[in-house]
């Protein structure tokens, strides 16, 4: 007999079998004898009142325990008819798998270095300030995800299965935490080498990724793609391709409208980066005075709305970095990383403002190009206040609430420096003020989120893709260019690893749909 059960553990007893095994025995009114065995299901941490684990079990009773198994019908495809992927973020890799178990070859284009070169250049970045534009946090095998945190949140099964992207990043070495953690992460230490396996389950089956290899011109005649231009001399000629850039490829959006293939402006959000001292957090989220080993790194999930405009914390890194983002080095882009142990004395945030057509109307002549024109205007503004050398602008927030510039700055984790400046004049009146009203109201429900103690560094603009490349709801291709299937966030249709890696996989499957019938 199988049944599924809920107990709840303190932090202390998380973790001790006999303590488990005696509370399902107890919950199920059997003996310790007819406990064959358990898989734990679903865990989630409860701190409402004192923090507790509540756990689901699949209970084995009298009966052989059927552990998971993770199975994948991989085919060789080194003869197979070819589909172009540009880019080798989770939207590409994955659309890449998919594509072999469907007997298509995939071709993969990378402008950056493979997850191992790629560290040097990340190294360079954060102790010099020097950014290879096609070598960075944002571009390389990976993409944005590999060295920033390798967050898994994303639940919602309406787009495809997560569970299955899940079970491929076990199957390349990510632990089986991920299955039914609450909030699974990875970390940016341990990401690459899922990603390197991943690489060489493509390689394996026929597949082929080329680094070092940026897309210089999409070739389509008569509305239909039939190739890609390499590094500006090689030219590979397919049937179809998947357009997996990631949100930070300007250059793929002027070449694409340059080749008049349809574009469209759309929101996204800009603001800060927030960060506190950890154990302030830990404090106020559980609490209680000094976290338990067995208690994670505190997180935290805040929205506000002022005046119709959405302000919410974005890609909280608990025990984590702050990191400079920028693809070219007159920007400053900041985003946040924690490694698998989540062990950093801090805690960073986005704390962005939902931002449209009304926040960037002084870039209008710039017609679908407006929102990143204006999101490349503040990275740019960033910049230049910090001098040069990814220094970032920072402030106190009870500083920035008050309208007054710091005399001193806390410690920050982030390594390339901070100097004092006034924040809200990076931004326009009314996203200033949206963030100092929401910073107010963030503290009223943490109490003691609004502290001398934190600093907020500008800026945090890569939030999604200002751009959407337009497809068809039915079929994933673009709506004028035949062959052409955007996918991912650089299209627009995704955020964060699991959605983009979805997006990805479908992408695939209409992609061999579309062969089938070509």
């Amino acid at each position: 007999m199988q049944k599924e059960i809920e107990i709840i553990l303190l932090p202390d007893e998380k973790g001790n079998e006999e303590i488990i095994k005696s509370k399902i025995c107890s919950q199920l009114h059997i003996n310790s004898e007819e406990l064959f065995g358990f898989i734990k299901q679903k865990e989630s941490l409860d701190a409402r009142k004192i923090p507790v684990f509540r756990i689901k079990y699949l209970v084995f009773i009298n009966e052989k325990v059927i552990p998971n198994q993770i199975k994948f019908n991989f085919k060789n495809v080194e003869k197979s008819e070819e589909v172009i992927i540009v880019g080798s973020g989770p939207a590409g890799l994955f659309a890449a798998i998919k594509l072999i178990e469907l007997g298509k070859k995939p071709v993969i284009f990378e402008r950056g270095k493979n997850v191992r070169e790629r560290r040097f250049d990340l190294k360079e970045i954060m102790q010099n300030g020097n950014v290879n534009e096609n070598s960075n946090y944002c571009f390389g095998e990976g993409g944005a995800g590999t060295y920033s945190d390798g967050k898994l949140y994303t639940r919602s099964n309406k787009r495809g299965n997560v569970n299955r992207i899940l079970d491929i990043l076990i199957y390349h070495g990510a632990k089986e935490e991920i299955r039914y953690e609450a909030h699974p992460h990875i970390g940016s230490n341990k990401l690459p080498k899922i990603i390197e396996k991943m690489r060489e389950t493509i390689q394996k089956y026929g597949g082929e990724i080329h680094f070092n290899s940026k897309v210089t011109d999409i070739i389509v005649r008569d509305s239909q793609f039939i190739g890609v231009e390499i590094n500006k001399s090689e030219i590979r000629h397919a049937k179809s391709v998947i357009l997996a850039t990631g949100h930070s490829a300007r250059d793929i959006y002027y070449l694409l409208d340059k080749r008049k293939i349809q574009l469209e402006p759309k929101s996204f959000a800009v603001g800060v980066r927030i960060e506190h001292p950890q154990e302030l957090i830990d404090a106020i989220q559980y609490k209680i005075p000094i976290r338990p080993l067995n208690l994670p790194a505190a997180s935290y999930s805040l929205v506000n709305n002022v005046n119709n405009k959405g302000i919410f914390s974005f890609c909280m890194c608990p025990g984590g970095i702050i990191i400079p983002a920028s693809t070219n080095s007159n920007e400053l882009v900041l985003n946040g990383m924690s490694v698998s142990k989540r062990n950093s004395p801090f805690a960073n945030s986005g704390i962005v403002v939902s931002v449209d057509e009304n926040d960037w109307s002084g870039f209008k002549q710039s017609k679908h190009f407006a929102g990143l024109k204006f999101q490349e205007w503040l990275e740019k503004k960033s910049y230049e206040i910090g001098g040069g050398k990814l220094v970032a602008p920072a402030q106190r927030i009870t500083d920035f609430v008050q309208g007054k510039v710091s005399t001193s700055l806390p410690k920050t984790s982030y390594y390339p420096g901070i100097l004092t400046y006034d924040i809200s004049k990076i931004f326009s009146k009314v996203i200033s003020k949206s963030l100092a009203l929401s910073i107010m109201e963030f503290e009223k429900k943490m109490k003691g989120f609004y502290t001398s103690e934190a600093v907020i560094l500008a800026s945090e603009t890569r939030t999604s893709s200002p751009i959407r490349i337009p497809r068809h709801k039915e079929n994933m291709m673009h709506i004028n260019i035949v062959g052409l299937f955007p996918a991912g966030e650089g299209a627009g249709y995704a955020g964060g690893i699991v959605s983009a890696a979805i997006d990805g996989e479908n992408s695939a499957e209409a992609v061999v749909k579309f062969l089938s019938k070509n």
